[in-house]
């Protein structure tokens, strides 16, 4: 007989993704909530299990259902929650579900405050690319997978992306602590979440909570750059294996990020000193999953990155146009480095969004000095607006420069003024970085870089459409003739 599952804030990101992968196991799927948004929405109802209408309705909790999975959108008094809990049904959050669906698998954990998706991502394109069983988790979309989230019965590992956050507003426990990892990775531990852990300390202390918790056979894989991780990492835990990792020896080369392998050269998709280390960790984590040396070099070079990870909007021969879901000071100076390393020789005009809880809080804010010194253009954007829904105090853009100790720093609070800067700039040897986990304030990114890039090839090549007007001679001799005439200027 089918599990009967119903999600209350079924609209969520991983939450949709994990309804999907239980209702293709076969499960029978229902969900609530007071806001689903695309793609979301599309997808649930692609399948048929997107909510008729919105809002809360205790009458969908009935004694037949098996679980409910409650969402860290849903509040403490939430009525369905409150139904579930006066018929006695098992309420999970959502990362302990995973933990249930996943008792019997290898559970591999990878966690950190910058990295994680990126990583996970790597471990997955791996896996697929030699069509290995496997389940997952991961908090961003890729190239090649339908969903965010895979169940099922038969495989014998799950690769989980572990999120330091809580994992609902009941439990203010973090959420990867409820995977139980065997093979736990620490990609770096930079102060995020300021909202929840009001110290650098206990921050941290989660993350020693996720490694302790390790069991003996288990193993531990770390990047040793990062001080606060090694201390970690380096930690004596009985049978548990330490596996330090730091970058992979690499070279940029015509705007091209080239592995060093011996005397081989590997050319990536991706760039960045971050990813170089990113993908050694991932390279050790897939050594004990038994894929070879051999093997992982073969199919990282096809490796992409994960949606709106340093993901490329548009590019000619003059400008790249990149957006990355940055949204943290550590991911910031990564992100902005990485970009301008790719073509030192081209101005970089990065442009970033304050829109967490924790970028917007003044106390915060002092975090993000020097984040952005390797744009030769930088610019930061904020919205008003959302700083009254979050209900926290104006901030000015005085605040903002000195905050991140640069008085040339370009802070604009309308998406038209950053619409309006940038169709202005002369793109000539110039790219382009837009960071963020919000939308600037609604901005189409894809639409601006299509923009940007046709404005300047109307720029560089201006008397091109004039040739195309003139219909007198449309034969091959006649274009040659009137091209002719506009490079030698007649």
């Amino acid at each position: 007989m089918s599990q009967k599952i119903h999600f209350i804030a079924i609209g969520g990101a991983v939450m949709h993704n994990l309804a999907l992968a239980l209702h293709k196991k076969g499960y029978i799927v229902t969900g609530s909530d007071d806001e689903i948004n695309d793609p979301s929405k599309s997808r649930l109802a692609e399948v048929g299990i997107l909510p008729a209408e919105l809002g809360w309705f205790p009458e969908k909790i009935t004694k037949d259902l098996n679980a409910v999975i409650l969402g860290m959108h849903a509040f403490a008094d939430n009525p369905e929650l409150a139904k579930a809990q006066e018929l006695g049904i098992k309420v999970y959050s959502f990362p302990e579900y995973i933990y249930e669906q996943s008792l019997n698998k290898l559970r591999v954990v990878i966690a950190g405050s910058h990295g994680k998706t990126s990583i996970t991502s790597m471990i997955l394109h791996v896996l697929k690319f030699y069509n290995r069983k496997f389940d997952y988790l991961v908090g961003a979309q890729i190239e090649g997978f339908d969903v965010m989230v895979n169940l099922d019965d038969e495989s014998p590992v799950i690769i989980i992306e572990g999120d330091e956050y809580p994992e609902s507003k009941v439990h203010l426990k973090s959420k990867f602590l409820f995977y139980h990892p065997h093979v736990c990775l620490i990609s770096g531990i930079a102060w995020d979440h300021f909202n929840i852990f009001k110290t650098f300390d206990s921050y941290v202390q989660t993350f020693e909570e996720l490694a302790d918790g390790l069991p003996k056979a288990g193993a531990i894989i770390y990047d040793e750059t990062d001080d606060i991780v090694k201390v970690i990492g380096e930690k004596d835990r009985p049978d548990v294996g330490k596996f330090p990792y730091k970058a992979h020896p690499y070279k940029v080369e015509n705007g091209k990020c080239i592995l060093q392998v011996g005397k081989t050269e590997v050319p990536l998709e991706i760039f960045g000193e971050h990813n170089m280390k990113n993908l050694n960790g991932a390279k050790i984590i897939l050594d004990r999953l038994g894929i070879t040396d051999e093997e992982f070099y073969e199919a990282i070079k096809h490796f992409k990155g994960a949606s709106k990870r340093l993901e490329k909007l548009g590019e000619n021969t003059n400008t790249l146009i990149f957006r990355d879901f940055a949204h943290a000071p550590s991911k910031l100076k990564a992100t902005t480095n990485a970009t301008k390393m790719l073509h030192n020789n081209r101005r970089l005009i990065a442009c970033y969004e304050l829109h967490t809880f924790s970028s917007l809080n003044k106390d915060f804010l002092p975090q993000y000095e020097g984040t952005m010194e390797d744009a030769d253009t930088a610019i930061v954007f904020y919205s008003p607006h959302t700083l009254e829904m979050k209900r926290l105090p104006p901030i000015s853009p005085e605040e903002i420069k000195k905050a991140f100790g640069d008085d040339n720093l370009l802070v604009f609070t309308e998406r038209e003024q950053i619409v309006d800067f940038l169709l202005e700039q002369n793109w000539f040897q110039t790219n382009l970085l837009m960071m963020s986990s919000g939308t600037f304030g609604g901005l189409v990114l894809p639409e601006l870089a299509k923009r940007i890039l046709e404005k300047e090839v109307k720029e560089e090549f201006p008397k091109v459409k004039v040739i195309s007007e003139q219909k007198e001679d449309n034969s091959w001799s006649g274009l040659l003739t009137q091209f002719k005439k506009v490079f030698n200027n007649e």
